[in-house]
C-alpha cells in the first residue's frame, strides 16, 4: 500500500471518447474506400502486394508507423525517464539498420520477383528451409502481436479508466477489417495516416508539458542536474544495460532482424513500383524513425522535469513503469477535454499500424509458402477469397492471443524478448544465403537451429536469472514534495535490489548479457554454424547459384580491381548477370525442384514477367510487366 496521497487525475469523458472513435472510424473508412475502388481488378497479387505499383512516400509513412508501435508510443519516454538520454543513441542503429536494409537484402528481394521472403529460401535452398522459416516467423508474429494489442491496452486502462477488452477487441476488429477490404493498400494509407496521428500527439504532449515546466530550456536543465543526459558511456562490458557499443552494436542486429529480412517491410518495399522508388522509402521512413524517436525522447525529459520531486511510480500512484506516459497526459491535459483521447488515438495508432502489418503478413506468407504449395491451381478469385479468409483467420488469433497475453503475468516482457532472439537467427539465415555462395542447405537448418538454440538459452536465462542490479540500475527518483499519507519519511531511490538466492555460475555472466545483444548472438551463431557445417558436408558452386540470388559485398571493399572481385565472387557469374538472368534461375529451381513440375512452371512464369523490367543504364528494376497485366 502506498505511504502517499496520490493526486486526483481524471479519467476519460465524453469528448476523448469522441476523438478516439474518431480514429477508428478514418481508418475503417479508407478500408471501405479501396475496397469499392477497385473491387473489379482485385487479383491476389493486388490484394497482398497492392500490384506492385506503389509509390515511395506511402510506403515511407507505413514503414515507418508500423514499427513505432504503441510499445514505443508508451515505453521509449518511461525508458528515458528511468535510465536517461542515451536511448537516443538509436539514431545511430536506425541510420545502419536502413542503409543495410536498402543496399544489401532489399536488391535480392526486389529482383528476385517474389512476395514471400521466405521463396527466396526456396530459390537459394530447399522447400525444408523455407518451410522451416516460415513456420518461425508464423509463430512468432502472432505471440508478438497479441502482446502489442494487450501491452497498451492494459496500461492505458489502468490509468485512464479506458476499458481494456473493449479497446483489444476493436482494436482487433477494426485491423481485420480493413485489412481484409481493402488489402496492402488500405493498410499502407491508413498507416500513413496513424503516422500523422502520432506525431500530432507526441507534439501536442512536448509543446503543453514544456510550456508547464518553464520552457525548453528550464527542461534541459532539470534534465542535466538528474543526470538523464549522460549519452555516451563508451564502457564495453557487454553485461552492462544500455551503452555506446550496446545500443549502436546489438542494436542494430536487433532492429536488422526485425527489419531488413521481416516480412512485413519487405512485402512493402516490393509493393513499389521500381527498386529506386522501394529503396527511396527506405530512407525517407528513417526521417520518421528519427522523429518518433526525438519526440519519444523529449517526452520522457519533459516527463522526468514534471516529477522530479514526486515520483508516481516510486509513490506507487501507478503500477507499472509503463503508465507513466498516460498518467502524464491525464495530468497535464485533465482541464481540457478531447487532448487526452488524441494521446490515446495516438498510442493506438502505434498498435493499429503494427497489428494490421502483421496480419498482412501472415496472410501473404501463409497463401505463398503454405496454400500455394498444396493448390498450386487455384483461380485468381478463390485465391483472392483465401487471402481475405486468412486476415480474418490471423485477425480472430492475434485478438485471442491478446487474452492470453493477460494471463501469463511476468512472462510479457520475455514473450516481447521472443520477437528479437527469433529475429537474429533468421538474420542470420538470410545473411548465409544472400552473402555466401558457399553456403548450402544443410548448413542454412544447421545454422537456424543453433542460432535459435543460442539466442533462446540466453534469452531464458536471463528471465530467470535476471542481470545485477550494478548492471541495469535506473537513476535515480524522488518522491521528496509527494503528500505523505502519514509520518512516513520521503523517499530518494533507485530501485531497491533484490535479493538474490542461488544463482548459477552462469547467471551473471552468460545469463547477465544485454538483452539487444540477443539478436546478435543468434545471427552469429546461425552463420558460423552454417558455415562450419556447408564447408563439412560440400559447399555450393558459385557456378550454379543465378547471381540474382547473391549480393556481392565484396565489390564495395575491392573496387580497384576486377580480377580480385571476381576471385571473391566464388564462381558466381555477377558479370553476366544481364544476360544470364532469365536462363539461370529456372535451372536451378528445377534442379531443386525435381519433378514439382507445376511449382517449376509457376516460378517461370512470374521470372517472365519480372526480367523485363531490368534496365541496364539505371541497374534498376521495374514493374512494368506487372503494370501491364492490371
Amino acid at each position: 500500500m502506498s505511504n502517499f496521497v496520490a493526486p486526483e487525475v481524471k479519467k476519460f469523458v465524453a469528448w476523448d471518447y469522441v476523438v478516439f472513435a474518431g480514429l477508428f472510424l478514418v481508418c475503417a473508412s479508407i478500408g471501405v474506400f479501396f475496397a469499392v475502388k477497385e473491387r473489379k481488378k482485385k487479383t491476389s497479387k493486388e490484394f497482398l502486394v497492392g500490384g506492385r505499383q506503389m509509390t515511395c512516400g506511402p510506403i515511407a509513412f507505413s514503414l515507418t508507423s508500423s514499427f513505432m508501435s504503441a510499445v514505443t508510443v508508451l515505453g521509449t519516454p518511461s525508458e528515458v525517464y528511468r535510465y536517461g538520454a542515451s536511448f537516443v543513441l538509436f539514431f545511430l542503429s536506425y541510420a545502419l539498420v536502413i542503409i543495410f536494409t536498402a543496399e544489401l537484402f532489399l536488391p535480392v528481394f526486389y529482383r528476385s520477383g517474389i512476395t514471400s521472403t521466405y521463396e527466396y529460401l526456396e530459390l537459394r535452398f530447399n522447400k525444408i528451409v523455407r518451410l522451416a522459416a516460415t513456420l518461425i516467423y508464423i509463430l512468432q508474429t502472432i505471440l508478438y502481436t497479441g502482446i502489442v494489442v494487450y501491452a497498451p491496452s492494459l496500461a492505458l486502462n489502468q490509468v485512464t479508466g479506458f476499458d481494456l477488452w473493449g479497446s483489444v477487441i476493436a482494436t482487433g476488429i477494426v485491423c481485420t477489417f480493413y485489412c481484409t477490404l481493402g488489402g496492402l493498400k488500405a493498410v499502407v494509407w491508413t498507416d500513413a495516416f496513424q503516422m500523422i496521428v502520432m506525431v500530432v500527439g507526441f507534439t501536442t504532449v512536448l509543446i503543453r508539458g514544456t510550456t508547464l515546466n518553464g520552457g525548453s530550456t528550464k527542461v534541459w536543465e532539470v534534465a542535466y542536474e538528474g543526470s538523464r543526459l549522460n549519452i555516451f558511456d563508451f564502457d564495453v562490458d557487454p553485461l552492462r544495460r544500455h551503452t555506446f557499443w550496446t545500443i549502436v552494436i546489438g542494436g542494430t542486429f536487433t532492429w536488422l532482424g526485425l527489419y531488413g529480412v521481416n516480412q512485413s517491410t519487405i512485402q512493402r518495399c516490393i509493393s513499389c513500383k521500381s527498386e529506386k522508388h522501394a529503396k527511396l522509402a527506405l530512407y525517407l521512413n528513417l526521417l520518421g524513425l528519427w522523429t518518433v524517436l526525438v519526440c519519444a525522447v523529449f517526452c520522457g525529459l519533459v516527463m522526468y522535469s514534471h516529477y522530479k520531486s514526486c515520483d508516481p511510480w516510486t509513490a506507487e500512484f501507478i503500477s507499472a513503469p509503463d503508465q507513466l506516459m498516460p498518467y502524464f497526459v491525464m495530468d497535464i491535459f485533465s482541464s481540457m477535454p478531447g487532448v487526452p483521447g488524441l494521446f490515446v488515438a495516438c498510442a493506438f495508432s502505434g498498435t493499429l499500424s503494427t497489428v494490421a502489418a502483421s496480419i498482412n503478413a501472415l496472410a501473404t506468407v501463409t497463401f505463398e509458402d503454405l496454400v500455394k504449395k498444396g493448390f498450386p491451381n487455384l483461380s485468381e478469385k478463390m485465391s483472392t477469397w483465401i487471402s481475405k479468409g486468412l486476415c480474418v483467420l490471423y485477425g480472430v488469433l492475434c485478438t485471442s492471443m491478446a487474452a492470453a497475453a493477460s494471463l501469463l503475468g511476468g512472462v510479457v516482457q520475455a514473450s516481447l524478448s521472443i520477437h528479437g532472439m527469433c529475429g537474429g537467427p533468421m538474420l542470420g539465415l538470410f545473411t548465409l544465403g544472400i552473402v555466401f555462395p558457399c553456403a548450402n542447405w544443410k548448413g542454412a537448418m544447421g545454422g537456424l537451429l543453433a542460432g535459435i538454440t543460442v539466442a533462446f538459452w540466453a534469452g531464458t536465462g536471463a528471465f530467470v536469472y535476471p542481470a545485477p542490479p550494478t548492471k541495469s540500475i535506473p537513476l535515480q527518483l524522488s518522491t521528496l514534495n509527494c503528500t505523505l499519507a502519514n509520518s512516513t519519511k520521503a523517499l530518494m531511490t533507485t530501485a531497491a535490489p533484490t535479493a538474490a538466492l542461488d544463482r548459477p555460475l552462469l547467471a551473471d555472466t552468460w545469463y547477465s548479457l544485454s538483452y539487444l545483444y540477443f539478436s546478435a548472438i543468434g545471427c552469429l551463431g546461425c552463420v558460423i554454424t552454417g558455415l562450419l557445417i556447408s564447408f563439412i558436408t560440400g559447399p555450393n558452386k558459385g557456378e550454379d547459384i543465378p547471381p540474382v540470388l547473391i549480393q556481392p559485398v565484396c565489390n564495395l571493399f575491392c573496387f580497384w580491381s576486377n580480377r580480385l572481385k571476381a576471385l571473391l565472387w566464388c564462381g558466381v557469374q555477377h558479370d553476366s548477370q544481364e544476360v544470364d538472368l532469365e536462363k539461370n534461375l529456372p535451372k536451378v529451381i528445377a534442379n531443386q525442384t525435381g519433378t514439382d513440375n507445376t511449382f517449376k512452371n509457376s516460378i517461370d512464369k512470374e521470372n517472365k514477367c519480372q526480367f523485363p523490367g531490368y534496365n541496364p543504364k539505371e541497374k534498376s528494376y521495374t514493374n512494368m510487366s506487372r503494370e501491364s497485366r492490371l
